[in-house]
């Protein structure tokens, strides 16, 4: 009896980590496509006047050898003091992307990938709640990466930045 319960209860569970290292393998190919040097700009809502600047922005992005991990290195060649490096993190189920729920992931023209993450948060200087929505279009030439706001009771969403690249 128990046997038979150890073998259904595994049958019920197998689809589903099936399934989960699937889509965690896509969202892990899709970003490894991505490893190289990207040239391009930033544009960002400046907080205080509430208009857009645009400066120049390249990105180098390498993966961190057998694991879900990537490395974005950003340089700044017109601010070289804002040169940083994060670390994205794909979770083991596909569920995360650098610690944001996937909304949705869809193939685009060109077999370009839009990646949606939404969380909650904080922006702006007065660190006000808010929804963050993160949006990636990881292509073959071009690679972008926007980040749009909702404050909490708001409707309308802010185009906080958006980073836009092309390979060089």
């Amino acid at each position: 009896m128990k046997q038979t319960a150890y073998v259904i209860l595994i049958g019920m569970v197998m689809p589903f980590l099936m399934y989960a290292q699937a889509t965690s393998n896509r969202l892990v190919n899709d970003v490894a496509k991505m490893e190289g040097l990207w040239k391009g700009s930033l544009t960002y809502l400046d907080y205080r006047s509430g208009k857009p600047y645009t400066m120049p922005a390249d990105i180098e992005i390498k993966r961190i050898a057998n694991t879900n991990r990537f490395l974005f290195i950003h340089a700044y060649p017109n601010e070289q003091s804002a040169n940083s490096t994060d670390t994205l993190t794909i979770s083991n189920d596909g569920r995360y992307f650098d610690d944001a729920p996937v909304i949705s992931r869809k193939v685009l023209l060109k077999d370009d990938v839009q990646i949606i993450t939404e969380k909650i948060g904080t922006d702006g200087n007065d660190g006000k709640k808010a929804t963050i929505r993160q949006t990636y279009i990881l292509g073959k030439y071009h690679f972008s990466k926007r980040k749009d706001v909702r404050y909490a009771g708001e409707k309308n969403w802010i185009k906080r930045h958006e980073y836009s690249y092309n390979r060089p």
